[in-house]
């Protein structure tokens, strides 16, 4: 199994269906094999064993991508936005990358293209593997496109780095395509449908969108810069079906609509989110802003090559209308495994916790990678692959992430999950959104800061909180440190930077 097949595929199965841009003049299937083998001889041709993308959500991600994969090079899409010492430290781990990039002074001493080149790129006239006369030159010989080994790299993509420092996750071909094989059905879409993402390029959501929309024959509209507004314009201007969209972004599209007056276009049937934790109430509120659509909650991490769990739009439903707490309580679940993988939640000398009995979440089947360009395999011996998440599953198998290992407050010994004082604090009528973080205490080892967005109109005092969680969680889960602040800061793909606010509180700089 290799990405090589899915294009392939498509391309001989359905060549004349738009899959990227405009239903008019958009880059066909057969049109995006042409200009991704074109592509990928330019590749091979300048020498380099791995290709960067270090642009823009565009047209050219995708024919990139598959460019890579037909030269036999791993694909490595890098954030623009980088610094650049964090850029030459990335690049120097690289060994001889093509980087496409509209800013090639970033990368001195090294090989470039336009960001854009790849979709630009005038697709070859000479069929792949043709017998060419002998009296052409080596550039003008037709190109053989490699066929991947389903054990080659395929994608290398940095983590998210929120607790350490970022590590090169390596995907290879069996991991993505067991995962597209496993998880969408071939040509399943209609000619009327698209997806719009809005994801950055460089998150494991964007290339499995890339994937998964190509294989299932679906058109992709691409928005580089998210604000509410344009995404709701461009959802009603393609009459976009299917969109995926992290907890923030999700956010803001409710606040918009709110301050509209109105319901979300009725084009859309599916809206899938994820990434990063997001409040019960802005979910029961989306789905009532979009009654027609089935909103889709997926988990997964980078290291497993896309979702592993999903909570589907019956599920949704279920647990909005349903009267049984535990059934209600699924709304702030990810849902239940994949059918290919396995997921369980384990104790501290590796055994299955019962039902409810929080623990290590670690998940294994044919999609899962765990792997690292500087650390090597991280899955254990008997399969299983520890998330480094926290969390539970309730009797029917429903998965609840409580959080990640790493963000584990120690104070006095005692072990405290973040998100049980979350979940309380933001059941206050004053509290918008909120974030608990372990804080440096020479005495305590940790003490419990909580950082607090305030709702409009609202002016709660730190003790109003403070008695607001010891009433409802024993005393030593009570904040040691309250925190006011305007807004959350998050990485581009959602997740809060805990890191950051720490800093700040150290720095005494957090108001």
């Amino acid at each position: 199994m290799n990405l090589a097949t899915i294009l392939d595929m498509v391309a001989e199965g359905m060549p004349d269906r738009v899959l990227i841009g405009d239903r008019d003049g958009g880059l066909t299937a057969a049109g995006l094999r042409a200009k991704a083998l074109a592509g990928a001889r330019h590749i091979v041709a300048s020498g380099a064993d791995r290709l960067v993308y270090l642009g823009p959500n565009g047209p050219g991600f995708p024919v990139a991508l598959f460019a890579a994969v037909f030269a036999g090079v791993p694909f490595l899409p890098l954030n623009y936005r980088l610094g650049d010492r964090q850029l030459a430290e990335v690049l120097d781990r690289q060994g001889r990358p093509l980087v496409a990039t509209d800013t090639p002074e970033r990368v001195p001493g090294r090989e470039t293209v336009p960001a854009g080149f790849f979709a630009d790129i005038a697709p070859d006239d000479t069929p792949p593997g043709d017998t060419a006369p002998a009296d052409l030159a080596p550039d003008e010989m037709p190109f053989a496109a490699v066929t991947p080994h389903p054990d080659s790299v395929a994608v290398l993509l940095m983590t998210s780095g929120t607790t350490a420092a970022p590590k090169s996750a390596v995907l290879r071909h069996r991991n993505l395509a067991a995962y597209i094989f496993g998880s969408v059905e071939f040509a399943a879409a209609s000619e009327t449908d698209a997806a719009l993402v809005s994801v950055p390029p460089y998150h494991i959501a964007a290339v499995a969108n890339a994937l998964s929309n190509i294989y299932s024959g679906r058109r992709i509209v691409y928005l580089d810069r998210f604000t509410p507004d344009a995404w709701l314009d461009l959802v009603e201007e393609q009459r976009v079906t299917h969109a995926m969209v992290v907890p923030t972004m999700l956010v803001r599209i409710v606040a918009e609509l709110r301050e509209r007056g109105r319901q979300g276009p009725e084009s859309l049937r599916t809206i899938s989110y994820g990434g990063a934790k997001i409040a019960g109430e802005v979910v029961e509120q989306a789905l009532r802003l979009f009654p027609r659509a089935g909103f889709v909650n997926a988990y997964g991490l980078t290291e497993t090559a896309s979702s592993i769990a999903v909570l589907g739009p019956e599920d949704h439903r279920e647990a909005v209308a349903g009267d049984d707490p535990a059934v209600r309580a699924r709304l702030g679940s990810v849902g239940r495994p994949l059918p290919s993988v396995e997921i369980q939640v384990h104790d501290p000398d590796g055994n299955p916790c019962p039902p409810g009995v929080e623990g290590d979440i670690v998940a294994r089947g044919p999609q899962i990678a765990g792997e690292y360009l500087e650390a090597g395999r991280a899955v254990r011996p008997d399969g299983w692959f520890p998330t480094r998440d926290r969390g539970y599953l309730d009797e029917a198998g429903f998965l609840f992430v409580r959080g990640r290992a790493d963000d584990t407050i120690i104070r006095g010994g005692e072990n405290i999950a973040p998100a049980e004082i979350e979940d309380v604090l933001v059941r206050h009528p004053a509290v918008l959104d909120c974030v608990v973080a372990g804080i440096p205490d020479v005495e305590w080892g940790q003490r419990i800061g909580a950082f607090v967005v305030v709702r409009p109109g609202h002016a709660p005092g730190e003790d109003d909180l403070r008695a607001w969680v010891r009433e409802r969680l024993r005393g030593s889960k009570t904040p040691d440190d309250l925190v006011f602040v305007d807004e959350l800061p998050t990485s581009p793909t959602g997740k809060i930077l805990r890191r950051e606010l720490v800093a700040l509180l150290d720095a005494g700089e957090a108001v």
